[in-house]
């Protein structure tokens, strides 16, 4: 088994904390093998940013591919860029509270998240990137919750105070990836 998954969005949206957490959790957790490699654009904050993970059983030939298996976008100029990548039978990502573009593939599956709204409505911007690695999990459930949230708040844990944010940011992610593989 190897999984090929690209994050893209603006600096600032937390795509490489993204890349990052997952990375780690099958590193520190699994026997399987991972890469992680990051993408920045020009600018930090409020350029693009993109990174890839790859997951396989195998050794992993290379830490990117021209074609990924899921595609997690965040905002709209990432989706034009890259929704090529994604293979036919992939899984698309989509942050739907910013990228309102229409897609223009039929090919894939396509999960949807308002995962910027909800970070407001949780009185944080900034866990968004944590809402949708719920979504992501809780639809391909390519590591257990227990352990993809064991490694958020390990990684993230620093600032007691956002613990409880972070782990209702996960959970409201969840509720969304798994209502969304229900369909």
């Amino acid at each position: 088994m190897e999984r090929n998954i690209m994050v893209a969005g603006f600096g600032g949206q937390g795509v490489m904390v993204m890349g990052k957490l997952l990375s780690n959790a099958v590193c520190d957790s699994t026997t399987q093998n991972v890469t992680f490699f990051p993408s920045y654009g020009a600018e930090q904050r409020g350029g693009t940013a993109n990174c890839y993970v790859v997951i396989s059983d195998e050794p992993v030939g290379s830490p990117m591919s021209d074609t990924v298996d899921d595609l997690v976008i965040m905002n709209g100029p990432s989706l034009n860029k890259f929704l090529g990548k994604l293979k036919p039978g992939g899984i698309l990502f989509i942050n739907n509270t910013i990228v309102k573009d229409a897609v223009s593939r039929d090919d894939v599956a396509i999960v949807k998240a308002p995962v910027t709204d909800i970070s407001l409505e949780l009185g944080n911007p900034k866990v968004l990137n944590v809402i949708m690695l719920g979504v992501y999990i809780g639809y391909t459930g390519i590591l257990s919750e227990e352990l993809m949230l064991a490694t958020i708040l390990g990684q993230l844990g620093k600032k007691a105070s956002l613990l409880e944010l972070n782990k209702t940011a996960f959970a409201r992610g969840l509720e969304i990836g798994k209502a969304a593989k229900g369909k």
